[in-house]
């Protein structure tokens, strides 16, 4: 019987030990904390935010509420999310510490501290209790997660009966030639660009491959209803650029 070191996944295209992939993903980001945000604007010419609005439409946030945004890195849908709900609460947890100095560090961050809290945790063992929230999001960071069905178990844990999960991750778009267009956009300008804002064209050929093997939207979508999620339903952005999931803990 093989060993828990035998077994091996994905970092972008290298096939590492799963022991050493949470370690990497942690380099990863960072070695971006800073020019995070920037960057995400650059890539997406803007367009991540309004994807994250999209996210904040269908979630509807309601006062009284409770959030964990997991791979929450500097805040962005925690902000978003108790701008909508100013009666609402929010955990954003992430495994990178700097990514979180960074979100703290920001306006909103001060603006909000009465009902935001930032806590360094793993996706994959988050460190809240059983039935502890009434939405979970993550956005932009299931892909980067060693093993995605534990996380969605996990996410299963902590909310409560009547939660919502919802996933916001690019995704794949149905034409392959668009797909192929956008591919050539992906690991030509995106490494480039990395490297001119950032000084770091490595991280970000990381995660142009990563999004390459995240699995397609109908994949994932059995993904959750195996972690238990019902009423799972996806919405493309983008033409399929990006996805939102959604599934609620009945």
């Amino acid at each position: 019987m093989s060993s828990s070191d035998d077994k091996t996944t994905h970092f972008g295209f290298q096939t590492v030990a799963e022991d050493d992939k949470a370690g990497m993903v942690h380099g990863v980001f960072t070695n971006v904390a800073s020019k995070y945000d920037i960057m995400n604007d650059v890539m997406s010419v803007g367009i991540h935010r309004v994807w994250k609005e999209a996210m904040m439409d269908w979630l509807a946030p309601r006062d009284g509420q409770r959030l964990l945004d997991v791979a929450g890195g500097t805040g962005d849908v925690s902000f978003k999310f108790l701008g909508r709900a100013p009666g609402a609460s929010a955990v954003v947890c992430d495994m990178t510490e700097s990514m979180l100095v960074e979100g703290s560090q920001r306006a909103e961050a001060g603006n909000m501290a009465d009902r935001l809290d930032w806590v360094v945790g793993d996706a994959m063992a988050l460190p809240f209790a059983d039935n502890s929230f009434d939405v979970y999001t993550i956005s932009f960071g299931i892909r980067n997660v060693t093993r995605i069905p534990d996380a969605l178990k996990e996410a299963f844990r902590v909310l409560r009966p009547g939660g919502r999960l919802m996933v916001l991750e690019f995704s794949q778009l149905p034409n392959d030639g668009m797909q192929k267009l956008y591919d050539l956009y992906s690991f030509n300008v995106i490494p480039r660009m990395g490297k001119l804002i950032a000084n770091d064209s490595e991280s970000y050929q990381y995660l142009v491959e990563s999004i390459r093997k995240f699995p397609n939207q109908e994949r994932f979508a059995a993904m959750i209803r195996d972690a238990g999620f019902e009423n799972v339903k996806y919405r493309n952005l983008s033409m399929g650029i990006a996805a939102l999931h959604s599934g609620w803990k009945i």
